[in-house]
């Protein structure tokens, strides 16, 4: 998944831990894209990848805007960003309570 991201040119990415700590998925990754173009893409091709290599049918929210796409695969979520859209937003703020969860890549 960080390898998919990285080979579509995602910036800024951050990988939380979030095993024990919520319900929802063990893993959250965030980053970024330049333009609502790119993050639209990388969310697509991340999408295929799951499906062509893993055989998962991740679930997308926000592609039709493209400021701020979600894909959830169950055990990790990845959130898209525009780069003004993840400022704004601030989740790796909300996730961690400290720099040791954190992955930057």
């Amino acid at each position: 998944m960080l390898a998919s991201l990285d080979d579509d040119k995602a910036e800024e990415i951050v990988e939380i831990d979030l095993r024990g700590r919520s319900d929802v998925a063990d893993y959250m990754v965030i980053c970024s894209g330049r333009s609502s173009r790119q993050v639209a893409a990388i969310a697509e091709k991340l999408s295929e990848r799951l499906k062509e290599q893993f055989r998962i049918f991740a679930k997308m929210e926000g592609k039709e805007t493209a400021d701020w796409v979600l894909v959830d695969s169950s055990d990790v979520i990845v959130h898209i960003f525009r780069p003004e859209v993840r400022e704004f937003y601030q989740l790796e703020k909300m996730w961690m309570p400290g720099a040791a969860h954190t992955t930057p890549r």
